[in-house]
């Protein structure tokens, strides 16, 4: 008699653990969400605090802007003057083609070149795949500053300095392009590939009508940061191009400083209207941004 009633108990006395651990579980996930929360609503007001500052520089008279960040704040007289001094010099709108030229091409064939090597290295079985590899690798680790005399002295040889070409060449082998497109293709099964291939689809075809359309996300997420990467290149521009008319963006923002002095107004709203085609261009493909590098298994 007394063991059929430990029977008939032994199910409750087996659920009820089971329910204090999912109730723990669900506390601790509320907690974690919490935490979550709160951390990036900090982060998003670390941040968003320098940028409202420079909007709010922007908005505000050179000479009230030249006397520091307490009369930035205190005054509350907005002008647009800085941005129409600018918008109405033909220099930014010269700056605009040139980073819109170097930045496009330099991304398309960023893209092309990138795919096709991570494709050979992910999908052609060939002799000394390994050793491109690593050398692919170790070309993340060096720094680009190091590289600029190499180039500058190379370019000058072939007589591309000055042009738009001496800009856009040295940026399309980027390495770290190779590499998540190869960690991208790497995560694409081979049923794919082999059903092609048994339709008779030469390896170029692979590529082009198996590969490439899979691959929709991270060649978003490559395109867009290659071209935020361009557009936002200094270093190189200034050193490989010296005619004023052929200046990019950043090249010209540091002329605004060098040639107005204290005028801060006018340095944050240049900074803000280079800014902004990049913010555009983010708010219409983070998605594919934040799709492209989760599959191409680069994870923070």
């Amino acid at each position: 008699m007394s063991t059929g009633v430990m029977s008939r108990k032994s199910p409750v006395t087996a659920v009820a653990p089971a329910r204090a651990t999912t109730a723990r579980a669900s506390i601790s996930a509320k907690a974690f969400n919490v935490v979550a929360l709160v951390v990036l609503i900090a982060f998003a007001v670390i941040w968003l605090i320098p940028s409202l500052f420079a909007l709010k520089t922007s908005l505000t008279d050179n000479g009230v802007a030249a006397l520091g960040a307490k009369d930035i704040l205190k005054t509350w007289n907005p002008t647009l003057h800085s941005f129409s001094t600018l918008l109405g010099s033909s220099d930014i709108w010269n700056w605009y083609l040139a980073s819109g030229i170097t930045s496009v091409i330099s991304t398309v064939l960023t893209v092309v070149f990138a795919s096709m090597a991570a494709f050979a290295l992910s999908r052609l079985n060939f002799r000394g795949a390994k050793v491109v590899l690593a050398m692919i690798l170790l070309g993340i680790m060096i720094p680009a500053q190091v590289l600029i005399v190499p180039i500058f002295q190379e370019l000058n040889a072939i007589g591309l300095l000055n042009t738009y070409w001496s800009v856009i060449f040295p940026q399309v082998p980027a390495v770290i392009a190779v590499f998540i497109f190869k960690q991208f293709f790497d995560a694409i099964p081979k049923d794919f590939e082999h059903a092609a291939r048994l339709d008779g689809a030469s390896v170029w075809m692979v590529y082009v009508k198996v590969i490439m359309p899979l691959s929709r996300p991270v060649i978003a997420a490559v395109t867009v940061l290659t071209f935020v990467g361009v557009w936002n290149n200094l270093m190189l521009p200034l050193y490989m191009l010296s005619n004023p008319g052929l200046m990019t963006i950043p090249v010209g923002l540091a002329t605004i400083q060098g040639s107005y002095g204290l005028r801060y107004a006018d340095i944050q709203a240049g900074a803000l209207l280079a800014a902004l085609p990049l913010i555009v261009i983010y708010l219409i493909f983070q998605r594919q941004i934040v799709e492209g590098v989760a599959g191409s298994g680069l994870k923070g």
